[in-house]
């Protein structure tokens, strides 16, 4: 899947429209809000969110409570609990930690009102009520690791990546009744690298959205809450980022190796990719294994039709058929009313990426997608278009490893599948 590109430009003329406002307001007003006077409450439970805490509170901000998640049961039997990381963080700091587990109880409500808060910062939480997020005199702002109105929901990092975007960003908006959909107040980019894992980004927005955070803060104060925004584009809500579940790290090895490339590296080093590790022999048991690494290789591993990485458009008896409306059989042929699609010789050319055109003839269309091979204690498996290395993996039972080592007590590669 090609990348979303730039955002709409209106977003970042506002951010820095917005912050010569803050400028024009801390020289003009002498009455502007101290930081000390703006009570804050911060919500957030991960590493992810520390960031934001910690600028808030080395930088000055009066933050006077933490609301997180309850501590989570660990150990074989749960008989441990181990705090949040925004926990951690706020007790070694001296700040009260509230830990609701239902954000309607009304305990944990009278509690809330009781730091009279001014505004709430919330960052890597959860989805709150409006009894919650209309409770302070201005409101309550998200950083979502973002540019809404793209990637809503519980794992944007993860799903920029897996879709091979080349540029994510942050975003701070207003909380409304439905999940990131409020009003865009700024907004930050930050590029994607090709070769760049989740870590990589998920490290990078966390100090980007901390930075974000705490120069919304400033607007609010030099607003006197007053902080211009905007409403989102439904037309820019291009992707999803739903919850990530075991199921959802499956390798599909009938994909193009580019989209295999990008799914690795979108759950790298977290929670993993995986897949079975399937031997030929049918008596055999697999073995999952996961794969934290791979590189793209370049070298043709099919022959056949048109390979398309799209989830709507599969191989049917050596051509390519498209459920999508603006494809049409013609003849022998499909034909697309897109563009970037054109007929050459009964077969479907592609100007995009995730597509090739190889020949439609009676050729030997390859071997198998899943199959493995070595060479110079490298590891490869094909995919449907190409030979992909594979890096960095672990198997059952082991600790994560470089593929050259696996290799050491791998002998025969091409007797198993990975499925």
């Amino acid at each position: 899947m090609e990348g979303l590109g730039r955002p709409k430009k209106a977003y970042f003329g506002l951010t820095a429209a917005l912050y010569r406002l803050s400028s024009a307001y801390n020289k003009q007003n002498q009455n502007t809000m101290e930081k000390k006077n703006l009570r804050i409450v911060f919500m957030g439970t991960p590493e992810f969110a520390v960031g934001s805490l910690q600028r808030l509170v080395e930088n000055g901000y009066n933050v006077v409570a933490v609301v997180t998640q309850p501590d989570k049961p660990v150990g074989r039997h749960g008989s441990v609990l181990r705090p949040s990381p925004v926990k951690e963080y706020a007790l070694a700091h001296g700040l009260p930690v509230l830990q609701p587990l239902k954000m309607k109880d009304e305990h944990f409500l009278e509690q809330l009102r009781s730091y009279n808060a001014d505004l709430q910062v919330v960052v890597a939480f959860r989805m709150l009520p409006e009894v919650v997020w209309a409770m302070p005199r201005f409101g309550t702002f998200n950083v979502h690791a973002a540019l809404l109105p793209d990637y809503r929901g519980a794992a944007p990092i993860n799903w920029a990546v897996i879709n091979g975007e080349t540029l994510t960003g942050v975003t701070t908006f207003f909380l409304d009744h439905d999940i990131d959909t409020g009003r865009i107040i700024a907004q930050r980019q930050f590029p994607i690298p090709d070769d760049a894992d989740v870590e990589y980004v998920y490290d990078g927005l966390m100090q980007l959205g901390a930075q974000l955070c705490t120069d919304t803060v400033d607007l609010v104060l030099s607003t006197d809450g007053d902080v211009p925004s905007q409403p989102q584009q439904e037309s820019d809500a291009h992707h999803a980022a739903p919850k990530i579940f075991k199921e959802t790290c499956a390798i599909d090895f009938s994909l193009t190796a580019k989209r295999i490339y990008d799914f690795v590296r979108g759950l790298s080093p977290a929670p993993g990719a995986w897949c079975m590790l399937t031997p030929r022999d049918a008596n055999a048991p697999a073995q999952v294994l996961k794969i934290y690494k791979t590189a793209k290789t370049g070298e043709p591993s099919a022959g056949g039709a048109l390979v398309s990485s799209a989830p709507d458009h599969k191989a049917a008896g050596g051509a390519l058929v498209s459920s999508a409306p603006d494809y049409k059989a013609a003849g022998d042929a499909l034909v697309s009313s897109a563009p970037d699609y054109k007929a050459a010789g009964g077969a479907l050319v592609s100007s995009a990426p995730d597509y090739k055109a190889v020949k439609t003839d009676d050729q030997p269309t390859g071997v198998e997608v899943g199959t493995l091979k070595a060479e110079n204690r490298r590891l490869f498996v094909a995919t449907v278009d190409e030979w992909l290395e594979i890096v960095e993996l672990q198997p059952a039972g082991k600790k994560r490893m470089a593929a050259r080592d696996y290799l050491n007590g791998f002998q025969h590669p091409e007797h198993f599948l990975l499925k």
